[in-house]
Formats: structure tokens, sequence, C-alpha cells
């Protein structure tokens, strides 16, 4: 399917967690749409066509520093995409209270850090700026395995509702609540290409998101056809996930007469 095609020359954008996966599709989404992108990781990486750097972003002074860096090469900056998050896989029993403070830091703080330090630069801009957040499915429905991760990502489409309040007109604030995704580590995750298929099966559009799904709607909700759009969350789950209680009917036998 041919996509939209979107025009962000000279438009600054920063991606946080672009190196690899989700992060480094959305990179490559921008780059190919003519902006200038920052994007970091805590390990060094070359990412094509962006200015990488490596910072923590769960830290207040690396995220103003991540924002600093875009403004000092570019002279603006004009969207933000806060892309760096996740967590293992652990039950809620077994988790330890340094794991689950990683996991919020990482998926609910990180982006609030992030968002403080380019709403000081959009707000004073004539034309403000847009924050895009990427959240996720496990935000609005239970995720066994993934308690911390839901409940942080939960409370990110929260914060993404209440920035949008206090920081319009000159700031939009939107999120990307991604569902099954296949970014090409998923294999191992999933129980290989034949887990993948099961899994895929059970999605009404008949395949997993990718990275290029997300990358897409971070464009539209940055670009000038979405000026309307504010305190949004856009889920990208290709209609859901089957109900239980349909596929339980399918394997109940017929009751005798």
């Amino acid at each position: 399917m041919t996509q939209p095609v979107y025009d962000f020359s000279e438009r600054v954008v920063v991606v946080t967690g672009g190196s690899r996966g989700v992060g480094a599709g959305i990179v490559a989404a921008f780059v190919g749409a003519g902006a200038h992108v920052v994007t970091c990781g805590r390990h060094e990486a070359k990412v094509d066509g962006a200015l990488f750097m490596t910072a923590d972003v769960r830290k207040p002074p690396e995220a103003e520093r991540v924002v600093a860096k875009a403004v000092e090469h570019f002279g603006r900056l004009d969207v933000l995409v806060n892309n760096a998050g996740g967590a293992p896989h652990a039950m809620a029993a077994d988790q330890s209270p340094r794991f689950v403070e990683a996991v919020v830091n990482l998926n609910l703080l990180a982006p609030l850090w992030c968002a403080q330090s380019a709403h000081k630069v959009m707000a004073v801009q004539e034309d403000g700026g847009c924050i895009v957040n990427i959240a996720s499915v496990s935000a609005l429905r239970p995720s066994p395995g993934a308690s911390a991760y839901g409940a942080a990502k939960a409370g990110l489409v929260n914060l993404t509702a209440t920035l949008a309040v206090e920081w319009g007109p000159l700031v939009r604030v939107n999120c990307v609540s991604g569902g099954l995704l296949d970014t090409g580590a998923g294999d191992e995750f999933y129980g290989g290409s034949g887990g993948l298929e099961r899994v895929a099966a059970t999605v009404p559009l008949g395949r997993m998101g990718t990275p290029e799904d997300i990358a897409q709607a971070c464009l539209f909700l940055a670009s000038p056809g979405a000026s309307y759009v504010s305190g949004a969350n856009l889920v990208l789950h290709g209609g859901g996930e089957w109900p239980a209680f349909l596929r339980a009917h399918e394997q109940t036998p017929e009751r005798a007469p």
C-alpha cells in the first residue's frame, strides 16, 4: 500500500530510543520525510541520517541534554517522540522494588522529563511544537507478566491527556498505543516463526503491527493534517484481539439433545 507523503523539511525532531526496533522505524520515517533528527540511547550506536548521542533519559539532566543538543545543532525543536521504553517479562509476585522502579522510571517518568525539557523550547516558538508519546495496549487491558509496564503506560496515556490541556494551544500532545508488534526480534519471545504466525492469526487484520505502522502514525500526528488533534490516544492494534469467550465457544462441544 502506498504510504502518505509527508514533508518535514527543516523540521527538527527528537526521538528517544531510536537505535533499534520501533524507535529505528520512527527515526527512518522522519529522516525520509526530510527532517533533522536527533536520537539517543544508553549505548553507543550509529543511526543512518540522524544525529545520535548516548543519554539515559530516565535522568532529568540527561533528558535536558538531548533537547539542548537538538537546539544547539538546529536552532529549534518541532517534534518530540517519546519512544524509549520496554520491560522484561516478569510476574507481579516476583518483581522486586528495584525492578518496578526501573520500569516506571523508563516508561512514565522519562517521557515526562523529556516532555518538560521540550516544552521549554516549544512554548516560546511562534509555531509551538508537538509531542508524541509511545504507549501500548498493555495500558488498556490486563497484561500478565507486564504489570508494572502496563501500569506505567496507563499513566503515560493519562499524562498525555493532561499535558494536552496544560500546554495547549502552542504545544499539541498525543499518544500512540501499539498492539502486537513484530519488530524483527520477536521470534524468541513468540516461540519462533510458527509462534509469530499463530499470534498474528489472533489479530482481525491478519498480521502483527510493524515499526513502520507506528512510524506512520507518528508522522500523521506531527503533521499539519493533525493540527486539531491533541490529547488523543491513537490505538494501533489491527482491530484488537479475538474475545476469549468466542474462542471458548468455538471449542465447546455441542450439547446433547
